[in-house]
């Protein structure tokens, strides 16, 4: 389980969100909230209600309902004021009173909420404030290292050098009510620049706990999750969702959603992997350094973003030693429970492309989404072993996925090298590559050839380069033939079948990409049963600055 959770039984979910999260996604294609990346994880939690929200930038307890019953039981809590929330601030304000009360209303003003009298038109909202730690405290802001480029990091004053915690404990439930109440009492809280404060690294708000009755025994429960405000902000999002045990690759600095525009870090087990259009510079040294010392990295590589791959030589394009000891030619991480090969010394790509983590491990768990499961359970006696094609296959990361969990595979893939590096990745998770088919070609020609012998798959999967050119069927273009592509598949794909579609074109609006599959599945009559659409999973964060560019949707076709 992820290590976000902090309590589950038939009826209730307690996690600690992480601060970076929003609760639910903010729009179709802006990436999973933490509501949504819950709900379609595990077939259980299918269910879940949201009962509570907390901003994006706030962390902490949040609790969700699993049955109906629960939901209406919780509801009537929070509604009734049962329900006892205990928050943490930080200001680097001076705060006169050790204890207090702010009453008010508040009304919505554009993106902000403003505070009224609490007798004027509005939401009341009630929030009893105490100080916690009577001496100051060191403003994390200044004295903790929170990896960010100095031109990125906050500019405060001297006097703003020392910070005071104070316990928020909300009567009413309105949205931004603790930090309206805050910033109107003259004591912004650090991080929170819409309601004035100090720009930081992070809103430094966290519901640290959180009273309530269970639902169906009515004993007082009360869940607690503790904070560090001087932590780097992304860092505790990658470890609130991420199973140290299962999975020790991942990406750890996403440009600029984690303050370093065009500067990608990805751990990758025992060494780290930094990418960017030019050597690294100064502050990037140094925040290597201290992601090395973090992780207890061996070694750390760069890699130069280019566009020009297909021009240079596999040593050009392959990443370059920064700092440690080099990588041995082949080397293991950990992902899923399951374990991949990767290596420096193959060119541009290094074996696994960690963005499509989440959607192995739905090959993996077969389970895609919310009551969207791929085919009965290996386990039942009566089910037959899916059969699953790997179009563009790359090291066969899908295929292993797919097999484990009691598939027969085939992968395709225009390089034999890459093919054999598949079979190794199969050996490493102890099942025999003899038991599947790697076919060494070109996808659109075998597409037609599998048509022909009349072959059918419950599953296909199509995650085409952007750009890629063969003997047999010419230049291949992401926007232009994706829907050719789809088209070509759809014969060969099992009546009921899973079609997983896949694109990292940054350029390609994800309308216009959906739009292009549903007009290349309109001519044969098929209808789409189900359809579940997720760009790149949480540890690749997207933003404003850093919009998203992975396109992934699970399709089940009539």
């Amino acid at each position: 389980m992820p290590p976000c959770l902090i309590f589950e039984d038939d009826h209730l979910l307690v996690v600690n969100k992480p601060a970076g999260l929003n609760t639910h996604a903010p729009s179709q294609y802006a990436g999973e909230g933490f509501y949504d990346w819950l709900r379609h994880r595990e077939p259980r939690w299918a269910r879940l209600a949201i009962i509570q929200r907390l901003d994006k930038e706030t962390s902490g307890v949040m609790v969700f309902g699993k049955t109906p019953s629960a939901n209406r039981s919780l509801t009537d809590q929070f509604t009734r004021g049962s329900v006892r929330k205990n928050y943490l601030l930080l200001t680097d304000r001076a705060v006169q009173q050790t204890e207090f009360v702010v009453k008010s209303s508040l009304v919505r003003a554009g993106e902000k909420y403003v505070s009224r009298s609490s007798s004027a038109e509005g939401e009341h909202a009630e929030t009893r404030f105490r100080q916690l730690v009577a001496a100051d405290l060191p403003n994390p802001a200044l004295t903790s290292d929170i990896g960010l480029r100095t031109s990125e990091k906050p500019s405060v004053s001297p006097a703003a050098g020392l910070c005071r915690m104070l316990e928020a404990q909300p009567q009413t439930g309105r949205t931004h009510q603790i930090r309206v109440h805050a910033a109107e009492r003259g004591f912004p809280i650090l991080g929170d620049t819409l309601y004035g404060g100090t720009a930081a690294h992070r809103v430094c708000l966290h519901a640290a706990q959180l009273t309530l009755r269970h639902p169906v025994s009515a004993e007082e429960m009360t869940f607690c999750a503790p904070v560090d405000f001087a932590a780097e902000a992304r860092s505790p999002l990658r470890t609130a969702l991420t199973e140290p045990d299962a999975t020790n690759a991942y990406r750890v600095i996403h440009g600029a959603s984690d303050g370093w525009p065009g500067w990608y870090v990805d751990r990758l087990g025992d060494y780290l992997l930094s990418r960017s259009d030019g050597p690294l510079d100064t502050l990037q040294l140094e925040e290597l350094s201290r992601l090395m010392k973090r992780f207890s990295a061996r070694g750390a590589y760069h890699k130069l973003l280019t566009r020009h791959v297909r021009k240079a030589s596999a040593a050009e394009v392959s990443p370059q030693l920064a700092m440690g000891e080099p990588a041995p030619q082949r080397f293991i991480i950990r992902e899923n429970g399951l374990q991949f090969e990767l290596s420096f010394e193959e060119g541009y790509s290094v074996g696994l492309f960690l963005d499509q983590r989440d959607n192995r491990r739905r090959l993996l768990t077969r389970h895609i989404a919310a009551n969207f499961s791929i085919a009965p359970s290996p386990l039942d006696p009566r089910s037959r072993p899916l059969q699953v094609l790997n179009a563009f296959a790359y090291t066969c990361g899908f295929s292993v996925c797919a097999a484990k969990a009691g598939a027969q595979t085939t992968s395709v893939d225009l390089s034999k090298k890459c093919l054999e590096w598949g079979k190794r990745n199969f050996a490493l998770n102890q099942m025999d590559p003899a038991g599947h088919e790697f076919i060494f070609g070109d996808t659109s020609d075998w597409l037609r050839r599998l048509a022909k012998k009349q072959r059918l798959f419950d599953v296909i999967l199509l995650d085409p380069p952007t750009f890629s050119q063969s003997k047999v069927s010419g230049v291949f273009r992401v926007e232009k033939d994706y829907g050719k592509l789809a088209t070509a598949a759809l014969p060969i794909l099992r009546p009921g079948g899973v079609l997983f579609a896949s694109t990292n074109a940054a350029n390609w609006p994800p309308e216009q990409f959906l739009a292009g599959l549903e007009e290349a599945i309109r001519p044969t009559q098929r209808k789409i049963l189900q359809k579940h659409y997720v760009p790149q999973p949480p540890d690749f964060p997207i933003s404003r600055s850093e919009p998203a560019y992975l396109k992934t949707v699970w399709l089940r076709l009539e």
